[in-house]
């Protein structure tokens, strides 16, 4: 057991961690508990989460960043006090932190913020309280997180199974060039899985059903071992795009406004809204910014893959 007050190297851990992109994503059939398993491919991109942490005997969290962050709970419902607190009663550390977050990942846009934030506050409070846990406990702790936490801490290109969090690694060659378009509004992720229980129930006798154990189809690794993003572009692929859209429309808007504008293609990231534009080049991903900016959507530029959670030196 570790107590608060004693050995404190350093006064204050800086940890930066990436949000995701689901290039592809797989939904399974609704299982007993509700959940449905899901066969994903993560891209992690350079969109970031900067968590500090600093020694404290309880624990806090406050915001700042590019994203509005007024609505967000700062009490033991958030997603980086839950990942503070499991980690100490897993190492027994008996002090708290308080953590600062400049948040710059869109907030339930589907890019995973939320568990860059937990995997972030897991690395920082790891090295703030020197509980030095090894990786493969941090990935167990992550799990219980959330099914994108795990993802976080590795970042880079992953296979997910089950509900996103049994990682395998993916090998991607090359560097990858995105836009993110960013369209006004939330989308709640059990929402858009609960429309596309509702969609699957409405066309049952016309779509093929759901599979129980669900895959990522064989072209969407062979592109990204290749770096070639013509072929990533070709087998982009997104179940809960269409649900997505359903419940917010404009998204249509945007996917064509981009592909009309130079992109390869693009995808809804994860439960949406926020859509991922894949580009050629800079060149390009320079190009349709400015566009989609004309259009007065709010535009930024990523590229992927980028390294998980890591300990960033101030």
């Amino acid at each position: 057991m570790v107590e608060a007050g004693t050995g404190w190297d350093v006064d204050a851990v800086h940890v930066r961690a990436p949000g995701k992109i689901n290039v592809f994503m797989r939904v399974g059939a609704v299982r007993e508990d509700g959940y449905h398993d899901v066969a994903t491919a993560y891209q992690a991109v350079s969109l970031y989460e900067d968590v500090r942490a600093h020694h404290a005997d309880d624990f806090s969290v406050s915001f700042g960043g590019s994203v509005d962050t007024s609505g967000l709970a700062t009490d033991g419902s958030n997603l980086a006090i839950k990942a503070a607190r499991l980690l100490a009663k897993k190492t027994g550390y008996t002090g708290g932190v308080r953590l600062e977050i400049d948040k710059h990942v869109p907030i339930a846009g589907g890019m995973g913020g939320g568990s860059a934030d937990a995997a972030a506050t897991l690395v920082a409070c790891d090295a703030l309280w020197g509980t030095e846990l090894g990786r493969d406990e941090l990935l167990a702790l992550a799990a219980r997180l959330g099914a994108d936490v795990p993802f976080a801490l590795i970042g880079g290109t992953a296979i997910g199974t089950g509900r996103g969090d049994r990682l395998s690694p993916a090998l991607a060659t090359g560097q990858f060039h995105w836009v993110l378009a960013l369209p006004e509004g939330e989308l709640s992720t059990p929402a858009v899985y609960s429309e596309l229980d509702r969609h699957r129930q409405r066309h049952a006798g016309e779509i093929a059903p759901a599979e129980r154990s669900p895959s990522v189809d064989a072209p969407v690794l062979h592109a990204l071992r290749a770096g070639d993003p013509a072929m990533l572009a070709e087998a982009l692929s997104n179940d809960l795009q269409a649900p997505a859209i359903h419940l917010a429309p404009s998204i249509a808007e945007v996917l064509e406004l981009g592909e009309l504008n130079g992109a390869l293609a693009g995808i809804v990231s994860g439960s949406g809204p926020t859509v991922a534009f894949l580009v050629a080049d800079l060149d390009n991903a320079l190009d349709l910014q400015i566009a989609l900016s004309a259009s007065r959507i709010h535009a930024v530029r990523a590229t992927g893959p980028v390294h998980g959670a890591r300990v960033i030196g101030d």
